[in-house]
C-alpha cells in the first residue's frame, strides 16, 4: 500500500509546487548586499544584510548523518574555526527530481537551517520555525522565501531541512529510532533554536511551529512526543492530514484504506523486504554498501513517520483525541477545495476522467453499504464533473472533517482559506482553493491584487506567534474564519463540509 501511496504523493506534491510559483524558489540574495556576522555555539557565521533584514543560510544544526550515522539519531554539529560562509543554502536532503521542477539531490549531509531576521523592531522577537511539506519525500527549507513574513511580522523565521523518504523514515527490525529519524531531525532543529536563536534577536521561550501538509502532520506528531516538551509554545497546522482513517482510493487512485499513522512494527517488515531487495541482510550492510543513488530507487517506500518509538511512542491520532498532548495554543485549518487539483491531475489530465458509473464505483469501494447515502449527499448534478464531485467527497472526508474534529479537541483557532481564484499559474480549470494554494500568501507574500489578503494572513500568523491569539475578532472553534480577499467572514466548518453526515459513515467514523 505505501509504495503506491508514496508515488502518488510525490507526483501530486510536485505538480502543486510547480504551479504555485513562489513555492520552489530558492531565496535570492541581492548581489549588492552587505554582510553581517553573528556567533552561534559552533562558531562565527557570515550572512547577508539588506535594508530591512539579515539572512543566514546553510547553518548546520546537526552532524552529517552519513556513513555509520546513517539511520541514527542526529548528533550535535561539529564546531569550526574562522567565519563560516552563510550566504548560500546548504544541500537539499536526498530526493528525486520531477518533471514539474523539484530539484534532485543525493546529499545525505543536509541537516541545515536558515534564519531570516528583520532589522529594527522589537529587541526580542517571536520565533517562527517552519517545517516544509512535500509528502515527506521532497522540498527543502530554502525553498521558502521568508523575508516578507519576517519583516512585516517582526519575527525571526527559521526554515529547516530534515531527512526525507527512506533516509528519514526507514523502519527496520531492531533499529533504534526506526521510522522516526525525520521527526528526530526536526526536534534537533528545535533544540538548536533553543540554544542559539537569542543570538539573532529571537526569544527562545516564544517559538511557534508552523507546518503545511507533511510539515503540519509532523507537528501533530510533536504535540504527542514526550521528547518535544518545552521546545515550542504554539503551533499552526496548515492542511495537516494527521487524524482519522482514509477510505479506499479517497486520497490516491488504487490505494486501499489506511490510517494516517502506522505502528513501527508493521512497517519494519517492509524495511526488511527493501533491504533484501537491495542485497542486504542487515542494517550494517545498508549503511556501508548501499549508495544514496541505490536508496533513492526505494525513496517512496517510506512516506510517513511511524509510532512506537522513543520519539513517538503513541499514535498521535489517539493522543490528540484523548488530550494526552502538550498543552499549547493552536491555529489549525485547511483550504476550502483541498482535493480539487489532485482529482483533476489523477483523472482528467491523465486522460481518464471519472464517468458517472466510475463515480458510483469509487463510492462503493470507499464507503461500502453507505455509498448510496454518500451519492445522495454529493449528487453529480451539483458539480461540473464527476471528478469534481469526487474531489468534494475526498476534501471533506480526508481533510475538512478530521480537521474540524481536531479543532474541537484542541480548542483551536480554526480557519478555511477560501480565496475563490488564487493565482495558480498554468491551470486551465477553476480549482477553487486547492491544497497548497495558500502558501504563496505567506512565502514570499503577494503584491496587488492579492496583497491585502497576503498582508492579513501574515498579520494573523505573526500576531499569533507574538501573543497566542491571531486576532481580536477571531474566536476559537466552533467558529471558523474564512480567509478571502473580501472582508473576513465566520463560517461553520463542520456544517459546510457535512461532518455530522460523515460521523454516521462507518468507514470514516471519527
Amino acid at each position: 500500500m505505501e509504495r503506491v501511496q508514496g508515488g502518488s504523493i510525490m507526483r501530486w506534491a510536485a505538480r502543486l509546487a510547480a504551479t504555485a510559483a513562489a513555492l520552489a524558489t530558492v531565496v535570492a540574495v541581492p548581489a549588492a548586499s552587505a554582510t553581517h556576522s553573528v556567533r552561534v555555539e559552533s562558531g562565527w557565521l557570515r550572512g547577508v544584510e539588506a535594508a530591512d533584514h539579515r539572512l543566514f543560510q546553510g547553518i548546520p544544526y546537526a552532524a552529517a548523518p552519513v556513513g555509520e550515522l546513517r539511520w541514527r539519531s542526529p548528533r550535535p554539529p561539529a564546531g569550526w574555526s574562522g567565519v563560516r560562509d552563510a550566504t548560500k543554502p546548504g544541500a537539499r536532503c536526498a530526493q528525486l527530481a520531477s518533471e514539474q521542477g523539484n530539484k534532485a539531490s543525493t546529499a545525505e549531509d543536509c541537516l541545515f537551517l536558515n534564519v531570516t531576521v528583520p532589522r529594527g523592531g522589537a529587541a526580542r522577537k517571536p520565533v517562527v520555525l517552519w517545517l516544509h511539506g512535500g509528502g515527506f519525500t521532497e522540498e527543502a527549507g530554502s525553498d521558502y522565501d521568508a523575508r516578507r513574513l519576517a519583516v512585516r511580522g517582526d519575527v525571526v523565521v527559521v526554515t529547516a531541512n530534515y531527512r526525507l523518504g527512506i533516509f528519514g523514515l526507514l523502519a527496520y527490525p531492531g533499529l533504534p529510532g526506526s521510522g522516526g529519524f525525520a521527526m528526530e531531525d526536526q526536534q534537533a532543529a528545535m533544540r538548536w533554536v533553543q540554544r542559539n536563536v537569542s543570538r539573532f534577536g529571537g526569544e527562545r521561550g516564544n517559538v511557534t511551529l508552523v507546518g503545511e501538509s507533511a510539515g503540519g502532520k509532523s507537528i501533530c506528531g510533536h504535540l504527542a512526543s514526550p521528547s518535544a516538551a518545552g521546545l515550542f509554545a504554539r503551533v499552526i497546522l496548515m492542511s495537516a492530514p494527521c487524524t482519522g482513517t482514509v477510505p479506499a482510493e479517497a486520497m490516491f487512485p488504487g490505494v486501499p484504506s489506511f490510517p494516517q499513522w502506522m505502528p513501527t512494527a508493521q512497517r519494519e517488515t517492509d524495511g526488511a523486504r527493501v533491504a533484501n531487495e537491495l542485497g542486504c541482510a542487515d542494517i550494517t550492510c545498508m549503511r556501508r554498501r548501499v549508495s544514496p543513488e541505490q536508496l533513492l530507487t526505494k525513496h517512496r517506500e517510506f512516506i510517513s513517520p511511524t509510532f512506537g518509538s522513543a520519539v513517538l511512542p503513541r499514535d498521535p491520532d489517539a493522543a490528540i483525541s484523548s488530550g494526552d498532548i502538550h498543552k499549547v495554543a493552536v491555529v489549525s485549518g485547511i483550504t476550502k477545495n483541498e482535493m480539487s487539483y489532485a482529482a483533476t491531475v489523477f483523472y482528467d489530465l491523465a486522460g481518464k476522467p471519472i464517468t458517472p458509473r466510475q463515480y458510483d464505483s469509487l463510492l462503493g469501494n470507499a464507503f461500502g453499504k453507505d455509498a448510496g447515502r454518500v451519492a445522495q449527499r454529493y449528487p453529480l448534478s451539483r458539480f461540473v464533473s464527476p471528478s469534481q464531485a469526487w474531489a468534494a467527497v475526498t476534501t471533506d472526508v480526508v481533510f475538512a472533517c478530521p480537521t474540524a474534529k481536531r479543532n474541537k479537541d484542541l480548542r483551536a483557532w480554526s480557519y478555511e482559506f477560501a480565496e475563490p481564484s488564487p493565482p495558480v499559474p498554468g491551470l486551465t480549470f477553476p480549482p477553487g482553493a486547492p491544497h497548497a494554494s495558500d502558501l504563496p500568501y505567506l512565502f514570499p507574500g503577494y503584491d496587488q491584487p492579492q496583497g491585502a489578503l497576503s498582508q492579513r494572513m501574515i498579520d494573523y500568523w505573526t500576531r499569533f506567534a507574538r501573543t497566542g491569539q491571531p486576532a481580536g475578532e477571531w474566536p476559537r472553534y466552533p467558529v471558523t474564519m474564512s480567509l478571502t480577499s473580501r472582508n473576513p467572514a465566520r463560517v461553520d466548518l463542520a456544517a459546510t463540509h457535512h461532518c455530522d453526515f460523515w460521523d454516521s459513515v462507518a468507514q470514516v467514523r471519527r
